[in-house]
């Protein structure tokens, strides 16, 4: 089985990811840009700033992420992983509001609220640019996936279970 959670910066696919991996005795598959950028010792807006200018960063970065869910039985944690993978079980669309998200970014990544909604913004336009001139992915358009949840009115555990169930349901009918 194949899970993928995608959704925009702080809305908790991480988190959320891993909870469900947990339920469902699946592998976490949650390498991100942000591990990218620590790897290559730059910040993550530099290597944002570099995937705009260079698409093979993003190639890279994505055919990776389908080799890992080739090997099944996993959960996947990324922005792209719901449209990359072609043979994904399951499909989840986390979303909150851009302030929630800036209130998580600012706590995790220890930033005024100011810098965190800037780094936000920032964020989600850069990556709607660079997936739709790549790609031709629009990741406003979530009509492919199976469900969608608002991570501002449930917590983690509460998201993973509601997902759990979902995917017994799905697999009923």
């Amino acid at each position: 089985m194949i899970v993928c959670v995608s959704g925009l910066a702080g809305c908790g696919k991480n988190t959320v990811g891993e909870f469900l991996a947990e339920k469902l005795s699946l592998k976490p598959v949650g390498f991100s840009f942000k591990d990218e950028a620590e790897t290559r010792e730059i910040s993550l807006m530099e290597l944002q700033e570099l995937a705009a200018k260079n698409p093979s960063i993003d190639k890279e970065f994505d055919e990776r992420l389908v080799r890992e869910a080739g090997k099944g039985n996993c959960v996947i944690t990324t922005w792209l992983g719901s449209w990359m993978v072609e043979n994904a079980d399951f499909r989840v669309w986390l979303k909150a509001s851009e302030e929630e998200r800036a209130k998580r970014v600012s706590s995790r990544d220890k930033m005024s609220f100011g810098e965190a909604l800037a780094h936000v913004k920032k964020r989600d336009d850069g990556n709607r640019q660079r997936y739709k001139k790549y790609y031709g992915i629009d990741i406003d358009d979530h009509s492919n996936f199976d469900l969608e949840i608002n991570t501002r009115v449930f917590t983690p555990e509460a998201i993973a279970e509601i997902i759990v169930e979902a995917i017994k349901r799905k697999k009923k009918n």
